[in-house]
């Protein structure tokens, strides 16, 4: 990692970060510990952060914000952050994500990325890049604020019933995990269905995919190999992902019934054996 006297702030969000936190502190005629104690921190991350061994968080930006007088600055830049710490083939999707007024997605073995709990989402990403895994959490976690906009996104997750049985994290966990997909049930911009294994073969066999609506953009079809993502607003294969998600929805459990199907599995495969 750079040292804060060789840091570039054009290099990356994250180094301009770590160098906007610095100047903005000796301007303020502090150092790093005092900084920390008026934000409720150690001065050694305040150093961290400065040199870009750490990832700022958004709670700590807003502390900043607020401790410096900065108007938002850093608060802003923590998106900014936190997006760049995402896979760099993930992050055209986030943004476009990000921006969309309609989600709507098939996922076939995992429960989607904005509706995972923290601890759901840590099992996930620790088996790629574990050095990597606290600021790819926080930047999943992160994605997660546009269900808590003033104008969030209608989104409609289409769960297979696998991604229930799967065990992510342990039993505990999962008991969260699904605990958390029971509260979208009255949730007006939020849907989930859970397409059961009695469907048999269906039109998202070839795998997850998400489908992304604008206001006044083209839609998007999103899909992931192992490694890169595939983006395309091709008029013909939105045509045919589109009818294949209605097929979807239509052989999926009613929202009602997918709700019950959840919190049974909850209770019989996750509930207290003892």
């Amino acid at each position: 990692m750079a040292n804060i006297q060789s840091l570039d702030p054009s290099a990356s969000p994250l180094d301009y970060y770590g160098w906007e936190l610095r100047r903005q502190r000796e301007a303020h005629g502090l150092k790093q510990g005092q900084l920390g104690e008026i934000i409720f921190c150690t001065g050694s991350l305040i150093g961290q952060i400065e040199t870009t061994k750490k990832v700022p968080t958004r709670d700590f930006s807003e502390r900043v914000d607020a401790a410096l007088g900065t108007d938002g600055v850093f608060s802003r830049l923590a998106g900014l952050v936190l997006r760049s710490q995402l896979p760099h083939w993930f992050q055209p999707y986030a943004e476009m994500e990000a921006k969309a007024a309609y989600i709507s997605t098939y996922q076939a073995q995992l429960v989607y990325g904005l509706l995972q709990t923290e601890e759901y989402a840590r099992a996930v990403l620790s088996v790629e890049e574990p050095d990597k895994l606290g600021a790819r959490l926080e930047a999943r976690m992160d994605r997660q604020r546009v269900l808590t906009r003033s104008e969030p996104p209608a989104v409609w997750v289409i769960l297979d019933e696998a991604a229930l049985y799967r065990e992510i994290g342990g039993r505990e966990v999962m008991r969260e995990q699904l605990t958390h997909l029971l509260a979208f049930h009255d949730r007006p911009w939020v849907h989930v269905q859970v397409l059961p294994f009695t469907a048999g073969q269906h039109s998202g066999m070839m795998g997850s995919f998400t489908l992304l609506r604008f206001e006044n953009d083209p839609d998007i079809h999103y899909s992931e190999s192992y490694d890169q993502g595939h983006m395309t607003a091709n008029p013909q294969v939105i045509k045919e992902r589109s009818v294949g998600y209605a097929r979807l929805q239509a052989e999926a459990l009613p929202s009602r019934d997918s709700a019950s199907l959840i919190a049974r599995v909850m209770e019989e495969r996750y509930g207290d054996q003892s």
